[in-house]
């Protein structure tokens, strides 16, 4: 009896996680593009998604106008001005179910990105950051003792 009694509960906890895991919420302002075992089988709209755990995966899209900054450059004119352009780029998805298939590399909306890992991509790899192999007074001497050569017997006998 006891036995029957620690099924049945398991197998209950085993249903309402099974159920959890299959209801997925997709808001207002995204869609969720269904795929069954790696295919394609719909759009799904905002509302209650009921997907099978381990066979479905909903990626959620968001269909709201993105602003992307671009890094500021200086540049100099002809006439020796200096100029500096500040940017930003206005994006909207239009169409969800190619933005996830025709895409390579969608940016994830839903992950936010940590600030350190947007400043280390946008690093520039100046002279003053970047490390040489050698030191630098070994360098130097490689360097003259390379540009120097006596001339071998076509001049001098």
């Amino acid at each position: 009896m006891n036995a029957l009694i620690v099924s049945l509960v398991v197998l209950a906890i085993v249903a309402l996680s099974g159920l959890a895991l299959s209801v997925k919420v997709v808001t207002q302002y995204e869609r969720g593009v269904l795929f069954r075992l790696g295919k394609v089988v719909g759009v799904k709209e905002p509302g209650l998604a009921l997907i099978i755990p381990v066979i479905d995966r909903l990626v959620r899209v968001s269909l709201r106008i993105v602003t992307m900054p671009i890094q500021s450059q200086g540049i100099i004119t002809r006439d020796n001005v200096s100029v500096d352009i500040s940017a930003v780029a206005y994006f909207r998805v239009v169409d969800p179910l190619k933005s996830v298939i025709a895409i390579e590399k969608r940016r994830r909306h839903d992950q936010p990105r940590s600030r350190t890992r947007r400043c280390a991509r946008w690093s520039v790899n100046t002279p003053r950051t970047r490390r040489s192999p050698k030191p630098t007074s070994s360098t130097s001497t490689s360097r003259r003792s390379s540009m120097w050569r006596p001339s071998s017997g076509a001049g001098s006998e």
